[in-house]
């Protein structure tokens, strides 16, 4: 399964029944962050919390929002993880700037505005990560 980059949050939640219709309720500290607003409108997809998600190739990442100990979100990629990003930005120090789930920085030297490169991440910190070019 791949994840659109368009992708503002990711949580798990128990679907429940009230009367004639479901309701899957929005944990508090995602709109505190800014990923969303209380009264717009999303697409909503759910998933089995039962799948990892993915197809084996290492280029998309678990379904499942893995959560540090203080209920903060860790970030959405790891170390040695390989997956391909676009690059949108150009940094200060001209490094790529790629955006992946929930807005997560990856920081690609070496790649161009628009380009959609293979990378490896070889860094990652709490705010952003590293991802060295393997194939552009």
């Amino acid at each position: 399964m791949e994840i659109s980059d368009e992708l503002l949050c990711l949580f798990s939640a128990t679907v429940r029944e009230e009367g004639e219709r479901y309701v899957v309720e929005v944990p508090k500290r995602e709109i505190e962050r800014g990923s969303l607003s209380s009264g717009d409108t999303y697409r909503v997809a759910l998933i089995n919390g039962d799948t990892n998600g993915g197809d084996g190739d290492g280029a998309t990442q678990s379904t499942t929002s893995q959560r540090a100990a203080d209920g903060e979100p860790q970030p959405p990629v790891e170390r040695g993880e390989v997956r391909y990003v676009e690059v949108e930005d150009i940094g200060k120090q001209g490094d790529g700037i790629a955006r992946v789930e929930r807005g997560y920085v990856i920081i690609v030297p070496g790649a161009e505005v628009g380009e959609r490169v293979k990378i490896e991440v070889s860094e990652v910190k709490s705010n952003f990560a590293v991802g060295e070019i393997l194939e552009e």
